[in-house]
């Protein structure tokens, strides 16, 4: 089995909103009707390439909804400024140090994957199938940590760094269902707007998907995104009660729904554990001194 790890450096620059004024920003980092500033576009292209897929400069304007003359612009002085390298012979581009900084310094206080690894380990053993973990950003979940399983045919539709939109898969949907009725509400007309790759979701597929996942405690995606693969997962709550990960697991359909009872009892019980030592983590992080923090998520890593 291979692990996937991603770096802290790709959430924390969808959540960082350094120097902007909090009238040009709505949730998930869309702009409103107001003109948008060199910060704000500056930060559409980090987050364009958070996924490695987006290297040429056409792929990241197209992903950060730019012109490549204005793309092109900003990337040259991020370039300058360290948060972007460009390969010379290649002419692709990368994240440079200055976000693996900021990376480190995120991953400082918020890092869900030492409580998890393990349940991804056990799953993906367990059943064979490929097990993901997926954190909130704006309107999007992104895939930071993935464990292949050893059946042959897998879900290679996502890697590390993926990015889609809230309700697109089952970790994706786990997340949406479980946050309160308002933020869905608000969240809502952004994720719809971003759906165009994935004809056979609505709005309503969406709405009847969150109330169906709530009744059940679990959330399933199938044949919806690529035919005959599906997915189930499970959020992980915080002390709040909302989500701020979520587990899953992905296979071929028949995989999921001949087993599906099996899997929603593993997840439930891999999350409880997860669960449990975030907020073990989280308690013993308050006692601790802010030099301390950076490190103090691994021990619970082990339980």
């Amino acid at each position: 089995m291979r692990c996937n790890i991603i770096s802290l450096n790709k959430i924390e620059m969808s959540l960082v909103n350094p120097g902007s004024a909090p009238a040009a920003i709505s949730i998930g980092g869309e702009p409103r009707p107001e003109s948008t500033s060199s910060v704000q576009k500056a930060c559409r292209i980090l987050r364009a390439m958070s996924d490695t897929k987006n290297a040429r400069l056409t792929d990241i304007a197209r992903e950060a909804g730019l012109d490549k003359a204005t793309t092109l612009r900003l990337l040259e002085v991020l370039t300058r400024d360290g948060f972007v390298n460009r390969d010379p012979s290649t002419k692709h581009y990368s994240l440079g140090t200055e976000v693996f900084v900021l990376g480190a310094a995120a991953q400082a206080r918020f890092d869900p994957r030492p409580f998890v690894g393990a349940s991804l380990l056990r799953l993906a053993h367990t059943f064979e199938d490929t097990a993901m973990l997926a954190v909130p950003s704006g309107a999007e979940s992104i895939c930071v940590a993935l464990q292949e399983g050893t059946y042959p045919i897998r879900a290679n539709y996502l890697e590390v760094g993926s990015r889609r939109p809230l309700g697109v898969g089952a970790g994706s949907l786990a997340l949406f269902a479980w946050m309160p009725d308002r933020e869905i509400e608000a969240l809502m007309p952004m994720v719809v707007g971003r759906l165009e790759r994935y004809p056979r979701i609505t709005r309503r597929v969406l709405e009847e998907h969150i109330q169906e996942s709530r009744k059940r405690g679990y959330a399933t995606i199938l044949d919806l995104i690529v035919e005959r693969m599906g997915g189930i997962a499970v959020p992980i709550l915080g002390a709040d009660g909302r989500p701020v990960a979520a587990v899953s697991i992905a296979a071929l359909t028949e995989r999921i729904t001949s087993r599906e009872e099996a899997l929603a009892a593993a997840l439930k019980r891999e999350v409880a554990e997860c669960e449990a030592a975030w907020r073990h983590g989280s308690q013993n992080n308050s006692h601790r001194s802010p030099k301390a923090n950076g490190i103090s998520l691994q021990p619970d890593a082990r339980r």
